[in-house]
């Protein structure tokens, strides 16, 4: 998971009466998504064993209606959160029970359009599907999908029969034969198509793509069967399961889960080899399979733990990039990290890796820096022979953080009290220990030697400025850069120019970002960044080349007319915007330009592009009749932080009393969910 995980459970008493009580051992249903409804329809089988004598038992179920059972020795009793059964259990007997059901999920299963996907993330699964909040209940989950014959599902497991016998309709049947917790049960259903790879150990390895990406799968996926291969080797454990699927859904809610054998995450990580350099997938994709091990071959018990499964992602990711990136990489995401948390440490922030409250950057990051200091205490064979001990003795089993010392002490002779204390214990983060592991490295060292040069004068490190970008590293010779911002340009011109000559994509990138008023000794080479393989590069370019250089607009805005840039089309909309800003270019194409960046914010766009375009609608007051009924839209979206930023500036909108009679004369176009939102808002 790539954000933090808040447990909101039940009662402990109720849990442990629960989890005492009975063991739900498996889960067999059959799910067909209305999308027209936005609903769900579910025939399930479930089976259970006894650990006592009870009366009753339960399964999570969120708003589930239409219950139908035929079963007379089971009685089932639905309510708003759960579905109770009834009947005379008795201690080591196994039941089973199948009931219909029908659910409106407000939340957990999303319709997108042409996509339906869902995110249980913690303790939601149970919105779409009967089955259990707990995460200390790991239930075998075989579930097959009912659905129209154009689209595919993606779901854990194997798919071991795919029917289409049915008229209009496919039947997708797909078989988890290891336990897992109910919260890393999902699916994916839309067009796609799918590349398939073999890792070394013979795992199937399947990536998703919508046919019109095709061209972006290399680049999107790079890696993966390398990631995948060094994984097994490095942790030493075989891949726990059947098989193993990626696929990228629009408007995820974050940047991907790792849910059993089957990773969702963003569309925004599809990009081509441009986008590449820029934002790739590759942490994002080690991240979510080393789940697979630390999150889902073993659970945690509760959310004090919660550092066993995000700390381990989190660091092994590292691990995974430092082998495709190389050393320096590697310590410099470590360093970035030590900052982020020595300054939140500062400020008193600093939380205790067994916090269950704690943030992410906490779990995460922290967690994966607990991890890098006691490898280097112990020893990285110690450590090796600690982690393969600790998946074998607890797979498919619940773990605390106690069960993991155990193997740790176990493995090594040396003491880790002092260890436990500062980095699980402490709130503090140990920056001085981070530091000393940090300057191992010797590209660490000439990073600080450049760093510790920002308070001097310019005139007193020109030399070791200048040196810095002879053969730059990429990390070194950003910092040379960025010490140049707000020094006189006649004084820092050769360096920029000895920057602009190199080699480094990111130290010509860190010159297009700084740069503000380029003189006219620096065009030429400015204008070349326009060529660069690099979409961050290219935005800053363009800005900076435009607002500089009015005379020449029409010749930069000719230069990129036909990129797109990311997958929230950011060269794309710069374009369009400055394309309305200049005078005299195309003015014919105007009235298309300005519609085209309006269109943008409808919700046939994924919320990625549709934010991109209100800023420049709103920067350039292109408001109209749709843009305003897409931006209500907008505030009723499931992405929060999209929703969020879009309420904001409804509300600065609605100040506006033309704009806001609009909306008002528009109210009976607009959804149920959008009419009460903007009823609200404007009591």
């Amino acid at each position: 998971m790539r954000y933090l995980l808040f447990f909101l459970l039940y009662p402990i008493t109720v849990l442990c009466q629960q989890t005492e009580t009975v063991d739900f051992k498996k889960v067999e249903a059959t799910i067909q998504c209305l999308s027209e409804s936005q609903t769900v329809k579910g025939n399930v089988l479930v089976s259970f064993t006894m650990l006592k004598d009870a009366k009753s038992v339960y399964l999570d179920a969120i708003n589930f209606y239409d219950i139908i059972s035929k079963s007379t020795e089971i009685e089932v009793v639905s309510s708003e959160k759960k579905i109770t059964l009834k009947g005379n259990f008795k201690t080591n007997h196994t039941y089973s029970i199948s009931f219909s059901y029908k659910a409106k999920p407000k939340q957990t299963l999303y319709f997108t359009g042409d996509q339906i996907w869902t995110q249980g993330q913690g303790k939601y699964t149970s919105h779409w599907l009967p089955s259990i909040d707990d995460m200390n209940d790991k239930i075998e989950f075989d579930i097959s999908y009912n659905t129209s014959r154009e689209v595919t599902v993606i779901a854990n497991g194997k798919l071991s029969l795919y029917d289409d016998k049915p008229v209009d309709r496919e039947l997708w049947n797909f078989d988890m034969q290891q336990p897992m917790s109910s919260y890393l049960v999902a699916f994916a259903i839309g067009d796609f198509d799918k590349k398939i790879l073999q890792s070394t150990s013979g795992v199937p390895i399947e990536l998703y793509y919508k046919p019109e990406d095709s061209l972006k799968v290399e680049p999107t996926y790079r890696y993966t069967k390398e990631i995948f291969d060094f994984f097994e080797t490095e942790i030493g454990v075989p891949y726990p399961w059947q098989n193993y699927k990626q696929v990228p859904v629009r408007d995820f809610l974050y940047a991907g889960m790792e849910n059993t054998s089957c990773t969702i995450f963003s569309e925004a990580f599809v990009v081509d080899s441009i986008g590449f350099n820029d934002r790739n997938y590759v942490n994002v994709n080690a991240h979510e399979l080393a789940h697979q091990w630390f999150g889902n071959l073993i659970t945690e018990t509760s959310g004090t733990h919660h550092w066993l499964q995000e700390g381990f992602a989190t660091y092994y990711a590292l691990l995974a990039e430092k082998e495709v990136f190389g050393d320096d990489y590697f310590y410099w995401k470590l360093y970035n990290t030590a900052e982020q948390l020595k300054a939140l440490s500062e400020e008193g922030k600093g939380e205790s890796l067994l916090n269950p409250k704690a943030s992410s950057v906490t779990f995460y990051e922290k967690g994966a820096w607990a991890l890098h200091i006691l490898k280097e205490k112990i020893g990285e064979e110690a450590f090796k022979k600690a982690i393969k001990n600790y998946l074998q003795k607890y797979a498919f089993k619940n773990v605390s953080t106690e069960d993991f010392l155990t193997q740790v002490r176990a493995a090594s002779d040396i003491d880790i009290l002092q260890w436990e204390q500062d980095w699980l214990q402490q709130t503090a983060f140990k920056a001085e220990q981070a530091y000393k592991s940090l300057i191992k490295s010797p590209f660490m060292n000439r990073y600080f030697e450049i760093a510790a040069l920002r308070s001097t004068p310019l005139e007193d490190k020109i030399e070791q400025l200048d040196k810095a970008l002879t053969f730059p590293n990429d990390f070194i010779g950003q910092e040379a850069i960025y010490q140049l911002y707000n020094e006189p340009i006649n004084e820092t011109e050769v360096l920029y120019q000895k920057g602009l000559k190199s080699n480094s994509l990111f130290v010509r990138q860190a010159i297009s970002q700084t740069v503000q008023t380029i003189p006219p000794s620096l065009k030429d080479s400015f204008i070349s960044l326009l060529n660069d393989k690099s979409y961050v590069t290219l935005e800053s370019a363009l800005i900076g080349l435009w607002q500089n250089y009015p005379e020449e607009r029409v010749s930069f805005l000719e230069k990129t007319k036909n990129t797109e840039g990311f997958q929230n089309k950011n060269i794309k909309q710069l374009w369009l915007a400055l394309a309305l800003l200049t005078d005299g270019y195309n003015t014919s194409a105007k009235p298309i330009y300005k519609k085209e960046l309006q269109n943008y914010t409808s919700k046939e766009f994924s919320f990625e592009v549709r934010q991109k375009a209100f800023e420049y609608v709103n920067q350039l007051q292109l408001y109209n009749k749709s843009v305003l009924k897409n931006l209500l839209n907008a505030c009723v979206h499931h992405n929060w932080r999209f929703r969020s930023e879009a309420r904001k500036l409804l509300a600065e909108v609605l100040k506006k009393p033309d704009k806001k009679e609009t909306l008002k004369n528009q109210l009976s176009s607009f959804s149920e969910k959008e009419k009460e939102y903007l009823n609200r808002v404007l009591e």
